[in-house]
């Protein structure tokens, strides 16, 4: 990688902010980011080369970023979210039923045997983008912290039953990565606590923050990427080890200085750069080339969208239910890992990513008729019209 393609890929993940502007469209940064990658990469103009090491590691540490961000927005510490577990929890058992059904139903129709992937990926949920979204729209109320609590349940439990599900072979390798990083996530999280008691962390705080040494910051980027370096290393995905990493953080409690650096850098540089990386990677051509594969990506998308909705029968807004359908990494994940071992029909990595982007959509539409519908009811700001 050049110094004129990092300005190129800057100019280009400009186009989310754009796209975002406008409040009245209330639409995430991120889709926009994701437009653009699409835009330069290998659906459009090919400008950029996604199979780049130094812009593929760059993405890397930005997905790790993007997950611990994620994590963080979590509110562990809040008692509403606690109390919130246990309709979440119930909402995504009734998820998993019908997503159950619908993937067995897919596998049977499309063949390939791929019921559990498919019912994996129906079931879960993005933190890395529902999140965000709730956060850019100040969603707010009981409602949405259930749904909050659904989607994180949702998202740590497919990202630990992805690998079981895509390559049963290697399960037992997968399992021990996944519990080797919540093993030492959980060490992490005790030393956190421990500093947090002993008044340590208070004292490094106010060094760091006369001396201007960003200390803080320093050591959790070294935790982030040594669980994420655990994680490569056990075959797991880096989505864990972020996502895990930010529940401990919010747990321990995070100061308002160490998240202002950790938007700047998420947020100004390596978010955006992981997200257009990703829709610089994906090849929209190939589902021309298998026009089932068109079908799949179309029906795994709607399939979501209807499984998530049934937390309707249980008093969630429609709107809620069809945003926490929004999916990103698993679907990524899947897609790369089938690439990777050779796991996947020609077109069905696409097909997967088709399916992401379907639910992308329906979310990004449901969080502004919730986010305007709020509004007019006075429990938000209502969208500056210009």
């Amino acid at each position: 990688m050049t110094f004129p393609v990092l300005a190129l890929i800057c100019v280009a993940a400009l186009l989310g902010p754009l796209l975002a502007l406008p409040q009245k469209w209330r639409l995430p940064v991120v889709i926009g980011e994701l437009l653009a990658g699409l835009l330069i990469g290998r659906t459009a103009l090919n400008l950029v080369d996604p199979a780049e090491p130094t812009f593929t590691f760059l993405a890397d540490m930005g997905f790790a970023l993007v997950m611990f961000v994620a994590g963080t927005h979590v509110p562990v510490r809040n008692k509403a979210i606690r109390s919130a577990l246990g309709r979440g929890a119930l909402g995504l058992i009734a998820v998993s039923v019908v997503a159950a059904a619908i993937g067995i139903a897919l596998a049977s129709v499309f063949g390939g045997g791929h019921a559990p992937l498919y019912i994996v990926l129906l079931a879960s949920s993005s933190a890395a983008l529902v999140l965000p979204i709730v956060g850019s729209l100040g969603l707010a109320g009981p409602n949405v912290l259930a749904m909050t609590a659904q989607v994180a349940l949702a998202d740590t439990l497919a990202i630990i039953a992805l690998p079981l599900a895509l390559d049963p072979a290697t399960a037992g390798t997968a399992a021990l990565g996944s519990l080797a990083v919540l093993a030492c996530s959980g060490v992490v999280f005790v030393l956190l606590r421990q500093g947090e008691r002993t008044g340590l962390r208070d004292r490094i705080h106010k060094v760091s923050e006369s001396r201007k040494f960003a200390l803080e910051l320093r050591i959790q980027l070294i935790i982030l990427f040594a669980l994420a370096g655990l994680a490569v290393w056990s075959h797991v995905s880096i989505m864990l080890a972020g996502f895990v990493f930010g529940l401990v953080v919010s747990a321990a409690g995070e100061p308002r200085r160490l998240a202002r650096q950790l938007f700047a850098i998420t947020e100004g540089f390596l978010g955006p750069l992981f997200f257009l990386w990703l829709g610089a990677s994906l090849n929209l051509h190939e589902l021309a080339a298998h026009p089932p594969m068109i079908l799949l990506g179309l029906a795994l998308g709607v399939g979501a969208i209807a499984a998530h909705s049934v937390t309707r029968f249980f008093g969630q807004p429609l709107p809620l239910g069809v945003l926490s359908a929004s999916q990103l990494g698993v679907p990524v994940a899947a897609a790369t890992i089938g690439i990777q071992a050779n796991l996947l029909a020609p077109g069905e990595p696409s097909a997967l990513v088709l399916g992401a982007l379907v639910t992308i959509a329906a979310a990004t539409v449901a969080a502004g008729r919730f986010a305007g519908t709020a509004a007019k009811a006075g429990a938000l700001p209502a969208p500056d019209p210009e």
